[in-house]
Parts: C-alpha cells; sequence; structure tokens
C-alpha cells in the first residue's frame, strides 16, 4: 500500500537535505502523518538513546534514553521531526520529570493519540538515577484504564 502526494502533504523534513538542527526546544518541527489504520490497536515504540537536556540550576549535561510508545488514532508522529524535536532540547534546561512530561504533551497535542507513555532512563548523576514515567489514556474510552494500570504497575519491582 503507497500513500498518495496529498496523504504526504505537510511532511517536509523526511528526504530533506536542507534540515536545521535546532537547539533550543522547538515544538513546531513535530509533524504528523495519517494513520491507515485508525481501527486496529497497535503499538508504535521509538527508543531514542541519544537524548540530552541540560540541568536547569547548574547547566550541567543530562543525558537519557527515552522511550516512547503509543497507540494511534488518526494520526501518527513522523520519526524524522521525533529525532529533531527531541534533539532541540540539547540546550533546554529543565529537570528530568518536566522533559518526560513536556515530550508527553507535544505528542498528545500533535495526534491525539488513544494512547501513550513516555519513559526516560536517565544516567546517574552525583550517584543518583532518575527515569520519570507519564502517560496518558483517552478519557472515557478503555485506554484511560489501560493508562492507570500501566501507571500503578509500572517498575513495580522497585
Amino acid at each position: 500500500m503507497t500513500r498518495s502526494s496529498d496523504e504526504l502533504h505537510g511532511i517536509t523534513l523526511l528526504g530533506s537535505q536542507n534540515v536545521s538542527y535546532r537547539t533550543e526546544y522547538a515544538p513546531e518541527v513535530l509533524e504528523a502523518f495519517d494513520n491507515k489504520h485508525p481501527g486496529n490497536d497497535y503499538f508504535v515504540k521509538f527508543i531514542c538513546p541519544e537524548f540530552t537536556s541540560l540541568c536547569p540550576m547548574t547547566g550541567q549535561p543530562d543525558f537519557a534514553t527515552i522511550y516512547i510508545r503509543y497507540i494511534p488514532a488518526e494520526k501518527m508522529v513522523e520519526s524524522k521531526s521525533l529525532k529533531l524535536y527531541l534533539f532541540s532540547f540539547r540546550n533546554h534546561g529543565d529537570f528530568h520529570e518536566d522533559c518526560v512530561n513536556i515530550i508527553m504533551k507535544d505528542l498528545i497535542a500533535l495526534m491525539q493519540p488513544k494512547y501513550i507513555e513516555v519513559y526516560g532512563e536517565f544516567t546517574p548523576r552525583g550517584g543518583i538515577a532518575i527515569h520519570p514515567f507519564a502517560n496518558y489514556g483517552r478519557p472515557g474510552t478503555e485506554f484511560e484504564q489501560l493508562a492507570k494500570t500501566r501507571l500503578f504497575a509500572h517498575d513495580a519491582r522497585a
């Protein structure tokens, strides 16, 4: 199944050789495309092992692997735009928990997914590792309950 040019309208970064890597927070670089299978419930998972941001107090870099899992509805995030968006956190000063929640909220605004979760596995600094987890399930649907179940069960071994 191929996509028509109408279906690809608005996808400007994929295949472009003139891409600018923004180093300040830039949610406007996110792009979405139509999900051809909105009636199917399935997970899409991204693993981003080179995420960096800055400590808002010291300015020191923080490094993380960011895991994004979502069940799409009508729209899906285009992966190159996601890469550029995550890169834009490079000089963004915020706490780990804030970064994870910002990423989740920006992706909700872009796609309106049925379900989404964002997990940050930040490398230890000062002997402490921080691993924030944020999720969302569309209110009034079975995905709202899924969000609660996954939140309460997340990292239950600790």
